[in-house]
């Protein structure tokens, strides 16, 4: 008897202890904690509970629960089904609160069979959604500029894997985006040994500032594009951001009005200068004619050489006055076939003459090109000569002309067997001066290219070295 009077204080004490601990443990927690019975109604909460729901327990207790559910769509009814097929649940919901706030609330809830009732336990994270909100709103702003920008963009990291690449580069490289991610950042630069060490120098620039650029040249066909590369390094911990830029045709308009500029010069010089050098010229010639009969047979040679020289500074001169003065021209609509057989009937004599063979190719049916005839013919002569003076030891002159249907121009090609151009020199033909000829004056060239332009046209030289060349004029078939 007294060992069981002895127990039971005991007990009591306990249960008095536990119920104590969880009183205190209720009121002082963190959380809010909400007791409810099966059809909403609020037993008891505590005080973070009320905190959270903006109210007085009395308020809070003549409610039920999801009265305060700002929204009760099909998820707030699929929570319910879960709670009632499991009895317990973990979810976030939209509330709102009697102020009219609204809050986002992370719960876990419980039914407790003994009791019967459920526990819930809730937790604020209003601030960490909307963090995340403005995370996602941010990603997705950045996501907007990325897809859409009309630059090519590239994410990589320090290992050069590449983590994300926009449409607009993808093009750029002729490459589709999802074979590209996780690739090297190296193999779509395609830095082999010729870019290796532009690309390495570029990498060094921008791990010591930060940012870094440099021009980057791709071949493409008969042709080459230009792409202007600006990285910035580190935008997160280990992500780096590189902007694509095409400027091919900048550089080609740079290029353009660097020449239109170097061709307003020469022409306004070359009428002074030709005007110049024509009087004392006239003065030579007849002098010389008046010589002629009195010049011993010995000095025959010499009279010869001057005489040949003096025609060239002529000839040189008549060069000078097409690029100085503008000249009287009418277009119309001419058979380029025509305009070519009979420049090649000028110059067939001097291609035997240096075993060179003429090989045409012409369609049977060819539009007419909209033209000024005998300028044509100044341009072909310009090129089936230069043609003929890089092949000192005979080969083949190729001259092919068709109609290309996509662009409604004639295509004549003018190809030769010499030594071919480098890639370094090609962009300078058609410059004031410039050949590749020992005794060239390179007027010939600029003024085909003068005369082609001012046809609404274009040149195009491809090359190849220790192979030949081919010039590719087109000219319109319309007016403009």
């Amino acid at each position: 008897m007294n060992s069981l009077g002895h127990k039971e204080p005991q007990k009591d004490f306990l249960l008095k202890n536990n119920e104590q601990l969880f009183k205190s443990l209720f009121e002082e927690a963190i959380d809010g904690i909400v007791f409810w019975k099966h059809d909403g109604s609020i037993l008891k909460a505590n005080r973070a509970a009320l905190k959270i729901f903006e109210c007085s327990l009395e308020e809070f207790k003549n409610k039920k629960l999801w009265d305060f559910v700002f929204q009760k769509n099909a998820r707030f009814h699929q929570i319910i089904q879960e709670i009632n097929r499991s009895n317990a649940v973990r979810s976030e919901l939209l509330f709102l609160m009697p102020n009219g706030q609204r809050k986002h609330l992370e719960f876990t809830s419980k039914y407790i069979c003994a009791e019967d009732h459920h526990m819930t336990i809730f937790r604020n994270v209003s601030d960490r959604y909307q963090m995340e909100q403005t995370l996602r709103d941010s990603e997705e702003r950045f996501r907007k500029i990325f897809e859409g920008s009309f630059d090519g963009m590239i994410l990589w990291d320090w290992d050069y894997k590449i983590i994300d690449i926009n449409p607009v580069a993808a093009c750029y490289f002729e490459c589709e985006r999802e074979e590209m991610l996780n690739k090297s950042l190296q193999e779509l630069l395609h830095t082999n040994n010729k870019f290796h060490r532009e690309f390495q120098d570029h990498i060094t620039k921008l791990k010591k500032n930060g940012v870094a650029d440099y021009l980057f040249p791709i071949k493409r066909q008969n042709f080459t594009k230009y792409f202007e590369i600006t990285s910035k390094g580190n935008l997160t911990s280990n992500m780096n951001l590189t902007v694509v830029r095409d400027i091919t045709e900048k550089r080609a308009l740079q290029e353009k009005l660097r020449k239109s500029d170097t061709l307003n010069i020469v022409g306004e010089l070359a009428a002074g200068i030709a005007h110049e050098i024509r009087n004392p010229m006239t003065a030579l010639k007849g002098f010389i004619q008046l010589l002629q009969s009195s010049i011993e047979e010995d000095h025959t040679l010499y009279f010869n050489i001057i005489t040949s020289e003096l025609a060239r500074i002529e000839s040189i001169i008549t060069e000078f006055l097409v690029l100085a003065k503008p000249q009287a021209i009418q277009f119309q609509h001419q058979d380029i076939r025509k305009i070519m057989s009979d420049t090649i009937d000028l110059l067939n004599a001097q291609a035997l003459m240096h075993n060179i063979e003429i090989d045409c190719h012409y369609p049977y049916q060819l539009p007419n090109a909209f033209c000024e005839g005998n300028q044509m013919k100044q341009v072909f002569i310009n090129m089936i000569k230069n043609a003929i003076e890089v092949m000192p030891n005979g080969g083949k002159i190729e001259i092919t002309i068709r109609y290309d249907e996509r662009e409604q121009m004639i295509h004549t090609m003018i190809r030769d067997e010499g030594d071919g151009i480098p890639p370094d020199k090609i962009a300078k033909l058609g410059e004031p001066f410039y050949t590749t000829k020992e005794r060239g004056t390179g007027l010939g060239l600029m003024i085909s290219y003068k005369i082609i332009k001012e046809h609404r046209g274009r040149i195009n030289v491809e090359s190849e070295v220790g192979v030949g060349t081919t010039f590719h004029i087109y000219l319109p078939i319309q007016n403009g």
